[in-house]
C-alpha cells in the first residue's frame, strides 16, 4: 500500500474507533413528512423541509404547469456576471428586497458559498469579529478566510459579548457581530433585540444568518428578525432557500451599496456558474405562497412545543425554542443505539456527533415539518426513554 492510501486507511480506522464514520444514503421524499429508504417508509425527522413543500405533490404539479409554456434550461451556462443571469433572477431579488424593506438583495448558489464569500469580502486586517461560539461551520470557514481578528464568545452569552465590545471599542477597524438566529444543532434562538441594541450602542456591524428561521418565523415567514421587529437594524441578513423554501441557493438583503460591493468582491459569487433558471423559477413561484403560510407556521411551532414537553415528562434532556428539537445523549455510542431503535419503529433520525457538535454532546436532532401530524410522533418520547434507561 502506498503512503497516501495508508494515511487514508489509518484516518478512516480512527474515525471508526470513535463511532464517527459517516456514509451517504439515498432517499426518496414522500408526502406528509415521510421518506422512503431501501424500500421502507419512515417519518423524516432529520430533514430541513420545515414547511413540507418538497413532498407536496399538488404544489409541484401547480409549479410545473405554470412553466409548461416557458421552458427553463437545466443549466445557466455561465456566472451571473457573464451570461448566466436571467430576468427571473432580478424578479426574485426585487421581491426579496421589497419583502424585507431593504434597498437590495443578492442571490448566491448556497448558504455555504454566501458565508464563505461574503465575510472575506467584507472583513479587513484590523477589523474584529465577535462570533457566537456555536455559529455554523460555513460562518467559521468564512471568518478563517478573512484577515480579521476573530473572538468567539460563549453561546448566547450577551453579557460576555458586551464586555468584549467595551474592551475593544477603541480599536482602529470595524467591529462585526456574527450570529445565527436559530442555531441549527440546539434549536435555540438569539435575542436579536438585545444584539441590535448592542450594535447601536457600540457602532458595530450586525451579520445575522437566518437559515433555519426564514419561512417558519415571523408573520410573513421572514425570520426571527421579523418576529422580534428588528429588520431595519440588521446590516446583513442572510437566508437560505434549501430548507423551508425546498429549493436551492441563499440570499443577503441590505443596502444597494452593500450588494454592489459584493458583486465586485465576493469570490464565491463572481467565480461560479449561476443556478439553473428552473430553480429560480421555483423560488419566484413559492415565495408569495410562503409569505401566506401563517397556519403552517403556527402548527409547526405547536407541534415542536408539544414534543419538548413530552420529552421533559420522560426526563429526556432537550432544549431550544424552534422546530429543531435536540435530544441530548452525550455519548456517540448511545446516540447510535437510539438511532437504531427509532428507525426500527419507523422514525428516520440521525446521530449528530463530534466534530459537528462539541465532544461529549452527541445528540439526536429532531427536525419537524408542518407536513407532519401530531399523532405521527406518538410513542417517540417513550422509545427514547427506553434507550436512555437501558
Amino acid at each position: 500500500m502506498n503512503p497516501f492510501a495508508f494515511r487514508l486507511q489509518e484516518q478512516l480506522h480512527s474515525i471508526d474507533r470513535q463511532a464517527l464514520r459517516r456514509k451517504i444514503i439515498s432517499v426518496q421524499p414522500l408526502a406528509a413528512g415521510r421518506i422512503e429508504v431501501d424500500g421502507r417508509q419512515y417519518l423524516n425527522l432529520s430533514g430541513n423541509d420545515y414547511l413540507g413543500l418538497a413532498g407536496n405533490v399538488s404544489l409541484l404539479e401547480e409549479f410545473y404547469a405554470s412553466i409548461a409554456d416557458h421552458k427553463q434550461a437545466l443549466g445557466s451556462g455561465a456566472s451571473r456576471l457573464i451570461t448566466g443571469s436571467r430576468a427571473i433572477y432580478s424578479q426574485l431579488e426585487q421581491s426579496l428586497a421589497q419583502l424585507y424593506e431593504k434597498e437590495s438583495a443578492l442571490v448566491f448558489n448556497s448558504g455555504w458559498q454566501l458565508n464563505s464569500g461574503v465575510l472575506p469580502a467584507l472583513l479587513r486586517k484590523g477589523d474584529l469579529v465577535l462570533a457566537d461560539k456555536l455559529c455554523h461551520a460555513s460562518l467559521i470557514d468564512g471568518l478563517r478566510l478573512s484577515d480579521a481578528k476573530v473572538i468567539r464568545y460563549p453561546h448566547l452569552d450577551y453579557e460576555r459579548l458586551e464586555k468584549l465590545l467595551q474592551q475593544h471599542n477603541d480599536q482602529p477597524g470595524l467591529i462585526f457581530i456574527v450570529t445565527e438566529s436559530i442555531f441549527s444543532m440546539d434549536g435555540d434562538c438569539a435575542d436579536l433585540r438585545l444584539l441590535t441594541a448592542l450594535r447601536n450602542k457600540y457602532g458595530a456591524v450586525l451579520y445575522v444568518d437566518e437559515a433555519h428561521a426564514v419561512g417558519v418565523r415571523g408573520a410573513h415567514g421572514l425570520g426571527l428578525a421579523e418576529e422580534q421587529a428588528v429588520l431595519d437594524q440588521i446590516d446583513l441578513l442572510i437566508g437560505t432557500f434549501g430548507k423551508a423554501y425546498a429549493g436551492q441557493g441563499a440570499f443577503v438583503v441590505g443596502s444597494q451599496m452593500l450588494c454592489d460591493f459584493l458583486i465586485n468582491t465576493a469570490r464565491s459569487f463572481i467565480f461560479t456558474t449561476a443556478l439553473p433558471p428552473i430553480n429560480i423559477a421555483w423560488l419566484n413561484f413559492i415565495l408569495p405562497k410562503i409569505v401566506a403560510m401563517r397556519e403552517e407556521r403556527l402548527r409547526l411551532a405547536k407541534m415542536a412545543e408539544q414534543l419538548r414537553n413530552k420529552l421533559c415528562i420522560f426526563n429526556i434532556a432537550t432544549g431550544g425554542a424552534s422546530q429543531i428539537v435536540p435530544v441530548l445523549l452525550g455519548e456517540s455510542a448511545l446516540a447510535l443505539a437510539a438511532v437504531e431503535r427509532l428507525r426500527d419503529q419507523g422514525w428516520w433520525v440521525h446521530a449528530i456527533r463530534p466534530p459537528t457538535v462539541p465532544p461529549n454532546t452527541a445528540r439526536l436532532r429532531l427536525s419537524l415539518s408542518a407536513a407532519m401530524q401530531e399523532e405521527q410522533l406518538d410513542g417517540l418520547a417513550e422509545q427514547l426513554a427506553a434507550v436512555v434507561q437501558e
